[in-house]
């Protein structure tokens, strides 16, 4: 009879692997602390009705379109999903009601251009075009040697990659920061604003990022699709597919240690007591609760601990199920503030939450046509510093930036009423909280530097039969990349069988 595997984790990493092992025929056991599936994908009830509060944008489905034919079946037969034309619309502060400070994108690249256009000018149209074309081609030098392999070193990628792909390796902007690589596209700061931010999908600043991730604009480019019950709906579709195809899952469960025994894992002991025996772990967690000690001192080795500093971002949300009036929202929205600079020396190297945030809105009950029936689900988040163990923001903190991120709306011309009952904040202590070790980093380790990416901690640990997955390792953070990462380890774990 086949090994048992265990995967620690019912985030999208851990789903994805229980997903992938069942399909072949694996015994899967997930155990997971929470009540439901999701991880960071989870959602609150701010007035009965369930808001997104984690990941709101599905892009890349085509690694869930080869996960979900893998289980014999596709993802419109298990979720209603529909591609958005809008892509997120953008505004600036002052701009009250005029059009023209006002920037939407859109699926179709074209529509792109002319907006961009009519916004800027010409010349910012035709560097967008050169600039998506950069985009892409970027995406696709690394999507397979990269994003798709084993945590590979500079030299691996270069061995992966191929000699002919040598050039386009060394001209994904690696050694430039996103920041800088824009210039070369946009002489329009709000431009560079707007496609900056990119960098944030990560958890980084784009003043410290590396210009490689200009290509998360591909993956966007690719499409933007909206999923009928919200993003949890894909964890909770990957847990019954994984059901079905025979993985057992145990909610409520939290592990208290991975056991070890003749230089290899040998199971998990649960808070309550309980025994699992097990020779291959997949654990879907922030990597650093191995380096505290949070699954046992037998474990701590395994992978290295993310220093307070090079952690990505954290975030203050607010889930409200109210009112709106004015500005014309459409399902994904972005406020900027005027000092981009100064938002993230506050955050990063301050480290407290800025004085004057960009707002990103999720109205959840919007689509192309920007019609809501009646209230608004909203998911309202500004970043802030991943200090949730050690020097959380102070309550009077957080109503302050609260207080300076509404108000940055109502001048964009979006009014909310705060008013009504049952608004859900969320910050870096309670991030810390529901992903322990992280500080309340929701991406991992930051992406800065053009050796942060290969710095990640790959799918193998130093201890035979223990395999990692999730956004704090390789490939990178996200929904589709935590997805990546959940096969990868699959992958590990049956070649090293072998």
């Amino acid at each position: 009879m086949t090994e048992t595997v265990v995967v620690i984790g019912a985030g999208v990493g851990g789903l994805t692997a229980a997903l992938d092992l069942a399909s072949r025929g694996i015994p899967v056991i997930v155990i997971e602390k929470e009540s439901r599936p999701g991880g960071k994908m989870r959602q609150v009830s701010p007035a009965g009705r369930p808001v997104d509060a984690g990941p709101t944008v599905f892009t890349l489905r085509r690694i869930f379109d080869e996960l979900f034919d893998q289980a014999g079946t596709s993802l419109e037969a298990e979720i209603a999903i529909t591609k958005l034309e809008v892509l997120a619309r953008h505004a600036w502060d002052g701009g009250g009601t005029d059009n023209a400070s006002r920037l939407d994108l859109f699926a179709d690249v074209k529509a792109s251009a002319a907006a961009i256009g009519a916004f800027a000018g010409k010349a910012e149209a035709d560097g967008f075009l050169r600039f998506n074309r950069e985009a892409s081609r970027i995406f696709n030098t690394l999507y397979e040697p990269f994003m798709r392999a084993q945590r590979p070193s500079p030299m691996g990628l270069a061995m992966n990659a191929g000699v002919a792909n040598i050039g386009n390796l060394l001209a994904t902007n690696p050694f430039r920061t996103m920041w800088s690589a824009l210039g070369a596209y946009f002489a329009d700061p709000r431009l560079r604003q707007l496609f900056g931010r990119y960098t944030t999908y990560c958890g980084s600043s784009p003043f410290q990022a590396p210009g490689t991730f200009m290509l998360v604009a591909h993956a966007e480019q690719e499409g933007v699709w909206t999923l009928a019950g919200g993003m949890h709906a894909l964890a909770a579709t990957l847990q019954r597919l994984a059901e079905a195809q025979g993985a057992a899952f145990r909610f409520g469960a939290g592990v208290e240690r991975i056991l070890t025994g003749g230089g290899r894992v040998t199971g998990v002991r649960l808070a309550d007591g309980g025994e699992i025996r097990a020779r291959s772990i997949i654990l879907n967690a922030d990597v650093s609760a191995l380096g505290v000690g949070l699954l046992g001192n037998a474990v701590r080795s395994a992978a290295a601990l993310t220093p307070p500093a090079r952690r990505s971002l954290s975030a203050l949300t607010w889930c409200l199920d109210t009112r709106t009036e004015g500005f014309p929202l459409t399902r994904h929205n972005v406020f900027f503030s005027k000092d981009y600079p100064a938002e993230f020396t506050a955050i990063f190297d301050q480290r407290r939450l800025p004085h004057d945030p960009t707002v990103y809105v999720c109205a959840q009950d919007r689509g192309d046509d920007g019609i809501a029936s009646g209230p608004d689900r909203l998911l309202c988040l500004v970043n802030a510093p991943a200090d949730g163990d050690r020097d959380a923001p102070s309550d009077a903190a957080i109503t302050a930036c609260g207080a300076r991120a509404f108000a940055l709306m109502q001048r964009c011309g979006l009014t909310i009423d705060r008013s009504t009952p049952g608004a859900i904040v969320t910050g870096p202590r309670e991030f810390n909280a529901l992903f322990p070790a992280s500080g309340g980093a929701l991406y991992g380790p930051a992406s800065h530097g053009w050796m942060a990416s290969f710095e990640r901690e790959g799918a193998r640990t130093k201890i035979p039969g223990l395999y990692l997955a999730g956004g704090s390792v390789h490939p990178a953070p996200g929904v589709p990349m935590a997805a990546i990462s959940g096969r990868l380890a699959v992958a590990a774990l049956l070649a090293d069988r072998r």
